[in-house]
């Protein structure tokens, strides 16, 4: 019963995150101009995928008995990482809005790691979902770290 409540706090813990990680990209879309368009469809793309990653993480939940979150954080470094990427997009120039977006992206990293540390014990199935929605995420990551180093 133990392991089932510790698997369902640390399943919400990454949808709040995906939660934030949407609510950034949408402002971050918002924000930039019409020579931004490539990124408008990236940040789409991410919003999407994140949503993809909330109902997935929903449905594991409730698989294993549990009650899934529906909103975002409201302490922690994670959260504090997206205040930060949604105050930045304010007539920033692209490099500063990607260097947010990798700030962002390192703190749902972040988030995945610590979700897969063994003394989490997420069961057989969920574990798997986890990892590859990491995997996902790392490529994210990388792909903003790119476009950002190719503006410096």
């Amino acid at each position: 019963m133990e392991t089932i409540k510790k698997s369902v706090e640390v399943l919400n813990d990454l949808i709040e995150i995906n939660n934030d990680r949407i609510a950034g990209f949408q402002h971050a879309s918002k924000g930039l101009e019409a020579n931004n368009a490539d990124l408008k469809i990236i940040f789409g793309n991410l919003v999407s995928e994140s949503r993809k990653n909330v109902q997935e993480l929903t449905a594991k939940i409730s698989r294993i008995g549990g009650e899934a979150e529906t909103g975002s954080s409201r302490t922690g470094a994670i959260h504090l990482a997206w205040l930060d990427v949604k105050a930045t997009f304010s007539g920033h120039d692209r490099e500063s809005i990607l260097a947010e977006c990798e700030r962002g992206e390192d703190a749902i990293k972040k988030a995945y790691k610590d979700a897969l540390k063994t003394d989490n014990g997420l069961p057989l199935g969920v574990d798997r979902i986890v990892v590859q929605q990491r995997e996902y995420i790392i490529a994210a990551h990388d792909k903003i770290k790119f476009l950002r180093e190719k503006q410096a």
